[in-house]
């Protein structure tokens, strides 16, 4: 992995499929603990509204003196591959150099536990705690030279990773035919190991140039502080809800050294997403939705490699469906695949969650 990459924040969603509005005349009945509720003033109370999102915070905010353990699981894999070019073409089929495929393939395994309490009928916060392992492995070519033997290189990283603390204020009753609008701030804190915490190994050619920097460890965090202002939206329309939300990540620029190139600014990142679900009947629910990334570059106040060419964004996006099934009044089982569908994104992931409120 070269110094000038993409710096992206490990952003390991959670999922937990929606369970569309359920009638019930009694606020202390049994509501699907995955979801969250809320019900609209004593004067104007209709039936409790349960959503529970298939993406973590999309949900309704949390009953007032309701606090909620979610322990949580998740595995996420991609594979790529990279053709690297070192000659000329004579002719547009003729090729003369040397030409080096490598393949990559990463996974990644999240334990996390969420707590979360609703200190009133709108407003709920929330704390999240992931310890992350990292497996990667290298299939590749001696670099520059015309050899017929693979070699394989493996690294990997253990650690926690960067935990999240955030808050969440509904705005809207969803009366009148209104969707529910939620107001939300995530702050992440760099407490686990960053790109520049992890050692470094410098990768030479045959002559001895270094031609780029690999760590030798994976990091399990970002090694930044960010801060992620949002509003999500649910729209509860029998026998459906539909959901989205948009958010703004903005990270926080650090001095990390003159060889690491001075002051860097990692980029920001705008995301959107936007899904449905619906309910079998009152036990099991299935969602599906869509979510998308857009992250622009890291930018390096030292420019130490005028070589590097890197795009001004990168797009990631992944469509994910998820079953829930509720196991008793105060505990629920979320199951949610996702499959990348730009080449940046995981080629899967799967998350397990086990909401327990209390």
């Amino acid at each position: 992995m070269v110094k000038r990459m993409f710096l992206l924040i490990p952003v390991l969603t959670v999922a937990t499929p929606i369970l569309p509005a359920a009638a019930q005349t009694d606020s202390d009945s049994t509501s699907a603990p995955g979801s969250t509720s809320i019900t609209a003033p004593e004067e104007e109370r209709d039936p409790a509204t349960n959503v529970a999102s298939i993406t973590a915070d999309r949900g309704i905010v949390t009953r007032p003196g309701r606090f909620t353990i979610e322990p949580s699981f998740s595995h996420a894999h991609s594979n790529a591959t990279a053709v690297a070019v070192e000659g000329y073409t004579v002719i547009p089929a003729l090729l003369i150099g040397l030409i080096n495929i490598s393949e990559i393939q990463r996974d990644i395994f999240v334990g996390a536990m969420s707590l979360k309490y609703g200190f009133t009928s709108k407003f709920e916060a929330s704390v999240r705690v992931p310890y992350l392992s990292i497996n990667e492995d290298l299939r590749e070519r001696e670099v520059f030279q015309g050899t017929p033997v693979d070699t394989l290189r493996e690294s990997s990283g253990e650690g926690l990773g960067d935990v999240e603390l955030s808050a969440r204020y509904q705005l809207t009753d969803g009366l009148g035919g209104w969707p529910f609008v939620i107001g939300a701030m995530r702050v992440k804190a760099p407490t686990g190991d960053g790109p520049y915490d992890v050692d470094q190994r410098i990768i030479r050619d045959n002559d001895g140039n270094p031609i780029g920097v690999e760590l030798e460890n994976r990091p399990t965090g970002s090694g930044f502080w960010s801060f992620e202002p949002g509003l999500s939206f649910i729209y509860p329309t029998d026998p459906a809800v539909l959901f989205g939300n948009l958010s703004y990540v903005w990270t926080l620029k650090e001095e990390q050294g003159f060889e690491n190139g001075g002051t860097v600014d990692p980029g920001d990142i705008v995301r959107f997403g936007f899904g449905m679900g619906f309910s079998f009947n009152d036990r099991t629910s299935f969602s599906l939705g869509y979510d998308h990334s857009i992250i622009r570059k890291t930018t390096f106040e030292v420019d130490n490699d005028l070589f590097a060419s890197n795009f001004d964004r990168i797009q990631i996006g992944s469509l994910s469906f998820g079953l829930s099934q509720r196991l008793s009044q105060s505990t629920s089982l979320s199951l949610t695949v996702s499959v990348g569908v730009t080449e940046n994104a995981p080629n899967s992931e799967i998350t397990l969650k086990l909401p327990i409120s209390l």
